[in-house]
């Protein structure tokens, strides 16, 4: 195959040997550099050489402008925004909400050379149409509104004198002066022009060339196959057929550098995939398929990516056995890990409030890698900041509490500093920082690091300067916004060979560039083409009228590219998304359907690729007892096993293995508002704090309403202790705090209440006890240990009672079969009963000794105490007696559950919960 560059040199080289006295102008850089490629394949001697540039390079040089930087520009703009007119102006951060799309306009307009008064004077017209009111009197808002549209042309004037002052332009401005400078430029310029591969022109530069054509010696190759001029309603052809019809130069001549490539014998595959990186991962198989195949076809072969965002995940899927690939494409500074740092660190001072920093936004800068790298490279450790948080349960954290853990003098202080909404002050931190990562050692080898520290060096020193000349970045939500919207504009290039290896770039960077084998991703609509968006502040019958584009230009903009890639090429592999997503592109492209409904094509396979789908099969966990497992069994089972450990057991061995006997357990977390055990713990320490004064003594209604006067300042004392420093001043907490009242004081006035027809001696609060357990064929000490909340003696009867600040029922602690209870969960209330009753017995070797247990609910307080009890059926009559007898039962029923856990033949299996 021989590439369009190519036939255009060849016809250069016969026309005008002399290389010195040509000019080549080429729609992009990168065609710029095969262009020399090829001129020094096909020269045999040593010649001066062409001068070769990109459309905007040469505009530039016949403007004699400079281009201003995105930056620049907005500042500008802004500047001329608040000279224009003495209506209310809006601040620079609003501003930045729509000056891009101003500017896009204003560049438009210039590039058009439309006129903008009678633009400008129509655009303020409609507006007081779409603003129109049955009142004399318009509101002052309304008013400033109207204003604005009144005052654009105004506006635009003085953006633009304001960057003439300067010799700078917007992209359209110096096109509109490079069409009134052109007439000089010619008298000191009679080299011979040649322009090559170019299709939508604005009318700039459609003025531009065609002049250039009429008044000197110069040519333009158009890349395009007579197949698509042919057919007048095909877009890929649109805006040659256009050209060829209306300017005075073309018409009744034959088109320079066409050629019949179209209709040759390809390979096309159609491929739906579904979602972005199922269709990165296909790419990738593809490759390593074609490499190992037929390696020869990947020599001239190009990535083009409908969606630049899949560029990352892309890199990270190309095989192994692909010798090269260059990446023509930038990186959008906006997707690096270094851009979210200094974003969220901008957003972590943004969100400061009186009370200090919300504790999830601090633990999300904490976590940030870059964080992280800091705190190391200063030997202090961000997990003993983290830990310290979360234990004291800071919900707001001050910078002095910060500054407290931090040594003053290092640079992760820079971090914490407090700017006063100061957006200079931040700048010169970011700068700082970025000094502090460079030095870092593995940093300093890591080259694309070092490329993007330069790149947000060079942005932020910018900043500066343009925060240091205008005053309109005063605060820090002003200068977030101004950094996104130059982080979106802002690409990180990457440096290679783009002569060898796959080529992976964009839609446009593939202008005036052949390839043999190419891979286009994402065709999609609303990906390729674009779709209908209107980002502009002219409405689309305007646009129409003064022949600015609308989005049936920019469709045939990225059909032209589209089949100008499948030319030359010999092995097209087109992916679309399979998954139509509004925000990522809908169904296969129009492309696509056009491609497929061609009668001339008779070379096309289509199918859909799925990723091969495992089903997988839950297999439940299992864990064989070594025989360190059996000592650490044995080491628990000396400590003692508790009536909730042998519980979780029962819900699930697996649970009971990590947690019980690992000790893993869920990690430290702040409690913004009250976790649930801590909210039981709080009020077990409240009640056994009442009621210890009256410990063995006869309670009476005086005594009783004696402890509930100190509910109040006990409960806040336990929240102070359990709760460290979280704030119970508002909120959830506010409530949970009261609800905890509510539910003490509850207690204490159905004890008065009680007392009217029962007698009630407390025996015991939160009583730990411990004894040892004898069981058949287990030769090692057994420990069952526990706390009772509460022993009471009630109208002479021994109860044990547990307060559980959860909802239990009834149901939950009677039985009718003793198996059940080490087989359902749902019993565990039972058990651990149960439980309480074997350790009372034990401790108190009494032979006739009757007790009740029983679970006081305070979420379900109106079930009163529900004790233990036994039934024969579930109407049957119930037994609430715990005596020996059951005891023996129960001891039975623990033993067996022991011996399963201590025995080395039944491993740990999880249980479906």
């Amino acid at each position: 195959m021989q590439s369009f560059i190519q036939d255009v040199v060849q016809d250069v080289l016969k026309n005008t040997p002399d290389t010195g006295n040509v000019i080549f102008i080429l729609p992009s850089k990168r065609a710029g550099v095969f262009l020399k490629k090829i001129l020094s394949q096909s020269l045999t001697k040593t010649v001066i050489a062409p001068e070769i540039y990109s459309i905007e390079d040469f505009i530039e040089k016949v403007s004699g402008l400079v281009t201003a930087n995105t930056t620049t520009q907005l500042f500008t703009l802004y500047n001329a925004y608040l000279k224009v007119g003495i209506y209310e102006k809006e601040s620079f951060d609003s501003f930045l909400k729509w000056g891009q799309i101003l500017l896009q306009d204003f560049n438009e307009v210039d590039r058009y050379l439309v006129d903008a008064a009678t633009l400008y004077q129509n655009v303020a017209a409609i507006q007081e149409v779409n603003h129109w009111s049955l009142n004399a009197e318009k509101s002052e808002m309304i008013e400033n509104y109207l204003h604005f549209w009144r005052h654009l042309e105004k506006i635009y004037n003085q953006f633009n004198a304001l960057l003439l002052e300067q010799e700078l332009g917007h992209q359209g401005l110096i096109y509109k002066t490079s069409v009134l400078e052109l007439p000089n430029y010619l008298k000191t310029n009679n080299k011979k022009h040649v322009f090559l591969g170019f299709n939508a022109l604005n009318t700039a530069e459609s003025i531009l060339i065609q002049t250039i054509l009429e008044k000197t010696d110069a040519a333009i190759y158009w890349d395009i196959d007579p197949y698509f001029i042919k057919d007048n309603i095909h877009d890929a052809g649109y805006f040659i057929r256009n050209y060829k019809s209306t300017w005075n130069v073309l018409k009744e001549k034959t088109l320079k550098g066409l050629t019949t490539y179209y209709n040759t014998k390809k390979h096309i595959e159609i491929v739906g995939v579904p979602k972005n990186i199922a269709q990165v991962n296909f790419v990738g198989n593809l490759l390593y398929k074609i490499q190992k195949e037929t390696p020869e076809i990947l020599s001239n072969a190009a990535i083009v990516l409908g969606n630049e965002e899949i560029l990352n995940p892309l890199l990270n899927s190309i095989p192994e056995n692909i010798p090269a690939t260059n990446i023509t494409m930038g990186q959008k500074l906006e997707s690096t890990t270094l851009a979210s740092f200094f974003t969220n660190l901008i957003e972590f001072h943004e969100q400061k409030i009186e009370k200090g920093w919300f504790y999830k936004h601090l633990l999300n800068l904490l976590t940030h890698s870059y964080t992280v790298l800091l705190f190391d490279a200063n030997e202090v450790s961000t997990e003993s900041l983290i830990t310290k948080i979360k234990t004291n349960n800071w919900t707001y954290i001050t910078s002095n509490k910060i500054t407290e853990l931090i040594p003053h003098n290092s640079t992760i202080y820079l971090l914490f500093n407090d700017l006063k909404n100061n957006p200079n002050a931040l700048i010169e931190n970011f700068l700082a920082l970025i000094h502090a990562i460079r030095t870092i050692e593995s940093v300093k080898t890591n080259s694309l690091l070092l490329e993007q520290l330069y790149k947000f060096y060079t942005l932020f020193n910018q900043l500066k300067e343009l925060c240091n000349t205008y005053n309109y970045v005063n605060n820090l939500k002003s200068l977030k916004h101004l950094f996104k919207q130059l982080l979106s504009s802002e690409t990180l290039d990457f440096q290679g060979n783009p002569i060898e290896g796959i080529q992976i770039m964009g839609m446009l960077e593939s202008r005036l560039l052949d390839f043999e084998t190419i891979i286009i991703t994402s065709v999609n609509e609303g990906v390729l083409p674009s779709g209908k968006s209107n980002n502009s502040f002219i409405p689309f019958d305007l646009k129409f009228k003064n022949g600015l584009p609308t989005y049936k230009e920019k469709d045939a903009v990225y059909t032209y590219h589209f089949y100008r890639l499948l030319q030359r090429a010999k092995n097209v592999y087109i992916l679309y998304n399979t998954e139509p997503d509004a925000l990522e592109g809908g169904e296969r492209s129009r492309l696509i359907t056009q491609l497929l409904t061609d009668e001339n094509r008779t070379d096309i396979i289509e199918y859909i690729a799925t990723p091969t789908i495992q089903s997988i099969t839950k297999t439940l966990e299992k864990v064989e007892k070594t025989k360190n497992l059996i000592a650490l069994i044995k080491e628990k089972a000396g400590k003692g096993f508790s009536p909730s450990s042998l519980s979780n057991y029962i819900r699930n061995p697996i649970d009971f293995y990590k947690q019980n006997l690992l000790n893993i357990n869920e990690v430290v977390q702040v409690e913004e508002t009250l976790a649930a055990n801590t909210f039981g713990t709080i009020v077990h320490d409240s009640l056994e704090e009442l009621y210890t004064p009256l410990l063995n003594i006869n309670l009476t209604v005086d005594l009783l309403n004696g402890i509930r006067k100190n509910v109040t300042s006990i409960v806040s004392k336990n929240f102070e202790k359990t709760f460290k420093e979280g704030n119970i001043s508002s909120g959830k907490n506010y409530i949970s705090f009261h609800v905890i009242l509510k539910y003490i004081q509850t207690f204490i006035d159905a004890e008065i209440t009680a007392l009217k027809k029962h007698s009630i001696k407390i025996l015991a609060l939160e009583q730990s006890l411990s004894v040892p357990l004898e069981i058949a064929g287990l030769d090692f000490p057994i420990i069952l240990k526990g706390k009772l909340d509460r022993v009471d003696e009630f109208d002479g009867i021994t109860r044990i009672i547990d307060y559980k600040t959860g909802k239990v029922e009834r149901r939950n602690v009677e039985i009718m079969d003793w198996e059940i209870l080490s087989e359902e969960y749902q019993y565990s209330k039972a058990f651990q009963l149960l439980c309480y009753g074997l350790m009372f017995f034990k401790t108190h070797p009494t032979e006739n000794l009757s007790i009740q247990a029983g679970i006081i609910s305070l979420k379900n307080f109106a079930e009163g105490t529900l004790l233990f009890a036994q039934k024969e059926s579930a109407r049957g009559a119930k037994d609430h007696i715990i005596n020996n007898e059951v005891i023996v039962d129960f001891e039975q029923i623990l033993g067996q559950l022991i011996t399963e856990i201590c025995n080395p033949e039944i491993p740990f299996t999880e249980k479906e919960v």
